[in-house]
């Protein structure tokens, strides 16, 4: 083993070869050979073998190892120190394997370890994009899981940082199909990662693009199947992978598909979801996904089923009025939940729809179908009408950090809400019933309107539906109403705000 004074002689022998350095490979091993002696010889070794690296491609298999070697030493200083001069191997063919060795140390728990890692998986990047993604996808496939879950993690935070001659369209393209293999098995925090890393590539943003990425979330929530709902696992991925896919539907990249199995496979089985996450109002979950799909479907060809399905759904949460004694008192049957934060959901869906088949109330429901339909409605934005005036009571004259309470919070959204199913409920009492409205629904941000652009939204301020409504049985003229009361579901005679407003 060389001595320090040895090394240092014979690092002077390759420096003052200059041109010729190539020509003293004795004087090259010997400093290969650094890596087997003491930390000081360690040391220099770390920093002499990647110098002159270059001159001797026919030791270079020897001098990556050795300097591998130096990557797992006992001492920190000595591995930081040869990890840091790695970028410096990554020439011609030897950079896939320099990439796949870095991948494999961003294991390390060392802190500033892993920090020069990062920076040299970055440097070998702008050097050969392909080659270093080669690397890395070898590891994701094939390599150990805090390797895998490492690899992943460095390019969905690192790829958005590089410049645009690193990440070509030809680069783009290898990560997409790289990306396609692993997406075979994959976690769904893995997935959701994938997801971000892919929608992140400039060669995605168009039309075309963002259509390939819906197909493969479809792919993934596997639309194919059956769907069963009491299988905790088949609940979650669909609910991953349609989180994934909202964001990419537009008025160009449609969202038929998943609305379709959502109206089929889901709202009919809601009530029997399972879901392995804790405290999730699983089924106010799912129709809010589906709220947010039904802005942006396209043709349909089952639109009429699928809206038979979401109005014989919205029909579960929207009550007859109880029934009432002789003597005009409530004959003791309790009186309904109002859940509104579901009709919220239901309501906007079945209205999106709406618009796509406008006669279905009047020429797809026979007449005591859609007269029931319309008791419904009265009864419910009767009781909505008195949930709105008092929480604008609650609300009125409180500004800045008093409605920052969790209580004006929440009767902040309630106002959101009822607001919401107010304006869409006076659409369907027009004669015909009308599908002009727009509402932004309550838990995404408030567009900003247009000047001259009709509001919806503030037009909630009068107390009832249009009077033109069909005549019901006498018990829809009555006044049955206390405050009304619950969380997301609402007791129209008991009203408790913290419980009033179910998935806000």
């Amino acid at each position: 083993m060389p001595t320090v004074e040895e090394l240092y002689r014979n690092y002077g022998i390759l420096a003052d070869a200059t041109e010729q350095v190539g020509q003293h490979k004795d004087a090259y091993q010997v400093i290969l050979d650094g890596v087997k002696g003491g930390t000081k010889e360690k040391r220099l070794a770390a920093q002499f073998i990647p110098k002159f690296f270059k001159h001797f491609p026919e030791l270079a298999d020897s001098a990556i190892n050795a300097q591998l070697d130096l990557c797992e030493d006992e001492d920190v200083s000595i591995r930081r120190q040869a990890i840091k001069e790695l970028p410096q191997f990554a020439t011609g063919e030897n950079l896939p394997r320099v990439a796949d060795i870095l991948t494999q140390l961003l294991q390390t728990d060392d802190s500033a370890e892993f920090n020069l890692v990062n920076n040299a998986l970055l440097s070998i990047f702008k050097m050969d994009a392909k080659g270093t993604l080669g690397g890395l996808f070898s590891q994701i496939l094939q390599g150990e899981d805090i390797v895998r879950e490492r690899a992943i993690k460095f390019l969905s935070t690192k790829l958005k940082t590089l410049p645009d001659e690193v990440l070509t369209k030809e680069v783009e393209e290898l990560i997409l199909t790289e990306s396609k293999k692993v997406l075979e098995d994959v976690t769904g925090e893995e997935f959701v990662l994938f997801m971000k890393i892919l929608s992140g590539l400039k060669s995605l943003q168009t039309v075309s693009g963002r259509q390939q990425l819906v197909e493969l979330v479809a792919e993934q929530a596997d639309l194919e199947q059956t769907f069963n709902p009491s299988d905790p696992d088949c609940v979650d991925r669909l609910l991953q992978c349609t989180r994934q896919a909202v964001p990419l539907f537009s008025k160009n990249v449609h969202s038929t598909r998943f609305v379709t199995y959502f109206c089929e496979q889901v709202l009919p089985n809601l009530s029997t979801l399972t879901t392995p996450v804790e405290g999730l109002d699983i089924q106010l979950e799912v129709l809010k996904l589906l709220a947010e799909m039904s802005s942006f479907c396209g043709d349909m060809e089952k639109l009429e089923t699928n809206l038979r399905k979401l109005f014989d759904k919205l029909l579960e949460y929207m009550p007859l009025p109880p029934e009432e004694a002789e003597n005009g008192e409530n004959a003791g049957n309790e009186e309904p939940k109002l859940q509104f934060s579901y009709v919220e959901c239901l309501l906007y869906s079945f209205h999106q729809l709406g618009r796509k088949l406008p006669d279905f109330l009047t020429a797809k429901l026979n007449a005591e179908k859609l007269k029931d339909f319309k008791i419904r409605l009265q009864y419910f934005a009767r009781g909505l009408q008195v949930y709105i005036r008092q929480l604008r009571l609650a609300l009125q004259g409180k500004t800045g950090e008093a409605l920052k309470t969790e209580e004006n919070k929440i009767k902040v959204v309630a106002l959101k809400i009822t607001n919401n199913i107010n304006v869409l409920i006076k659409d369907l009492f027009h004669i015909p019933p009308s599908y002009k409205s727009t509402v932004t629904l309550s838990w995404k941000p408030v567009q900003k309107v247009e000047i001259g652009q009709k509001r919806a939204n503030e037009d909630t301020t009068s107390g009832s539906p249009p009077k033109k409504s069909p005549a019901g049985p006498k018990r829809d003229a009555r006044q049955i109403y206390n405050p009304p009361s619950g969380k997301y579901s609402s007791n129209l005679g008991n009203f408790n705000y913290e419980r009033s407003l179910q998935g806000k």
